[in-house]
């Protein structure tokens, strides 16, 4: 049996009628059947570019197709191709810093977690100098400006994970000029390495910070060296990645530097590059690379009155791959709950629009390749996208659900930002439950998923996701919540263990997809266009489009 004839003949098992039981028992039924079928080893992690990825797309399309959706790619296709630069680094043949004290040797995975994105055989850097540059952020909007026209060519950048005013006191000058605790998109790593590559930096460097970046150690060193990227990306930067917590202490010290006084004086304005006297980075490592088509799957339902306009609703199908066994013996990284669960949901939302009539907006389901990787597919899309994005009324994104049962409140992501909260609110009224907004925002969680590069572009978008804070469960109430979030983001984030679980309760996610569903329907039979809020970093992008 060819993958095509399998994709369909699953196709054909899935559409069939459920065992009689309620709605809400028929759509958890067909959510755990697609989140075991996408996590079964047949998939191999659902990683881009590999056999796992020709499955899972073939699997997709027979999915939308036997629900009656038409093909949304370019051209009329179910897909839109992705080229990727794929590399993965080898055992180095060498990695230390050079100090006036001698030989510092990194072992990767312990003090450093490094990777690629140039095409060389041998990712290289030789004796190249440090320079701290604090938080790495450059703001004219906010009067900040970390680089003080420092000249980085050949360089090594080295950074602080998050923004300058994220561990600032309340008396301080730069308290609340970033967010406060809440992440703007200059805290982010993705930032960081964007600023270094644009100053001609030969590496980029981040001193991990578990608080400040919502993750620990483990989740930084879980891609194992490997790494995405898009082809129509060039970056200066030879290597990229991260020092332990600990490696950046005995790094400074080494220059005869105290990073504990350095943070603090890059909570301010007037905080100048540091070099680090007597330190240089030597590096040769082993970089196998290649050039591969990954695929967005893109279905469509189409409009009517309306039928230019289009509401799109989107979650990503990939995973990590194959990694190192865990003490079970697992290899994969499937990802059942990041984000299998998602696609799942996009599914069973399709489902409901297609027992509709039709809508007056086009409806578009997107399934991602490499978010893992950076956002790379619905990155490519917004750069190349098929229907355009000044015709395109909102993007809603699932990604994480919690499956610890019903809860009182559905938790915002990035209030203030656009009239998508106004939409949820109302939604989640209809529902009997409130919106309570995200209790931890320095994890960024708003430039974390592919709803954003399509905000970056001025799209009012909405992201459904469970750990931008603990939900008020039903049982349980916020500690339970709060649980949840701890024991995903501690111990399965990433690793072989985000596998469906008997334990598994989707009440809860079954009340977040419901929002989602009956926003975007309401949009789609509606003429109007969700608005930014004064103040929004992403109003100026969308301008008067589309009203």
């Amino acid at each position: 049996m060819t993958i095509r004839m399998f994709s369909l003949a699953l196709a054909a098992v899935f559409s069939m009628a459920a065992p009689a039981a309620t709605p809400d028992t028929q759509s958890a039924q067909r959510i755990t059947q697609t989140v075991r079928e996408l996590t079964d080893d047949f998939y191999q992690g659902r990683a881009p570019g590999t056999l796992g990825e020709e499955r899972t797309v073939g699997y997709l399309i027979g999915r939308f197709q036997a629900l009656g959706l038409e093909p949304g790619g370019p051209g009329g296709k179910w897909v839109q191709a992705v080229p990727l630069l794929h590399t993965r680094l080898g055992k180095p043949e060498r990695l230390q810093f050079y100090t006036s004290n001698g030989p510092m040797p990194l072992a990767l995975g312990t003090d450093a977690y490094l990777s690629t994105l140039q095409d060389a055989d041998v990712a290289t850097v030789g004796a190249a100098p440090l320079v701290f540059v604090g938080y790495g952020v450059k703001a004219a909007e906010r009067g900040w400006d970390d680089f003080k026209g420092a000249d980085l060519k050949g360089k090594v950048a080295v950074f602080l994970i998050n923004d300058p005013d994220f561990s600032a006191g309340p008396i301080e000058p730069v308290a609340g000029k970033f967010g406060g605790k809440a992440m703007t998109y200059y805290g982010r790593w993705t930032y960081k390495f964007e600023e270094a590559a644009r100053r001609g930096a030969v590496a980029a460097l981040i001193v991990h910070d578990a608080e400040g970046v919502g993750y620990g150690w483990n989740v930084v060193t879980s891609p194992g060296g490997e790494n995405y990227g898009l082809v129509s990306r060039q970056t200066s930067l030879a290597l990229q990645g991260w020092l332990s917590h600990d490696m950046g202490d005995k790094l400074f010290a080494a220059a005869g530097l105290d990073l504990g006084k350095l943070r603090v004086a890059a909570r301010s304005a007037r905080f100048k590059p540091v070099t680090l006297s007597g330190i240089a980075l030597s590096a040769a490592i082993p970089s196998t690379h290649e050039v591969i088509t990954s695929h967005n799957v893109l279905a469509r339902l189409p409009g009517t009155s309306r039928a230019d306009e289009v509401v799109m609703l989107g979650a990503h199908w990939d995973a990590y791959g194959a990694g190192k066994a865990d003490a079970a013996g697992r290899i994969y990284r499937a990802g059942a709950n990041d984000d299998a669960l998602g696609v799942a949901a996009l599914l069973e939302i399709a489902r409901g629009y297609m027992d509709r009539p039709a809508p007056q907006r086009a409806i578009v389901f997107a399934a991602w390749t490499a978010e893992e990787r950076g956002l790379l597919g619905s990155e490519h899309y917004a750069e190349n996208p098929v229907y355009p994005l000044e015709k395109t009324v909102a993007n809603l994104t699932i990604d994480v659900l919690q499956t610890a049962g019903r809860a009182k409140d559905v938790v915002l992501i990035g209030k203030g930002q656009s009239s998508m909260e106004d939409e949820l609110a109302a939604a989640a009224r209809a529902q009997g439950r409130t919106v309570t907004p995200e209790t931890l925002p320095e994890r960024g969680l708003f430039f974390r998923a592919d709803h954003f590069p399509f905000a970056k572009r001025g799209v009012p978008v909405l992201l459904m996701m469970s750990l931008a804070g603990a939900s008020d469960l039903e049982v349980g109430g916020r500690a339970a919540g709060q649980a949840w979030i701890d024991d995903y983001t501690g111990r399965c984030y990433h690793q072989t263990c985000d596998a469906w679980d008997t334990s598994w309760n989707l009440d809860g996610a079954l009340q977040d997809i419901a929002l989602v569903q009956g926003i975007g329907w309401d949009l789609a039979n509606s003429a109007r266009w969700p608005l930014w809020k004064p103040g929004s970093e992403f109003a100026a992008a969308r301008g008067q489009v589309g009203r």
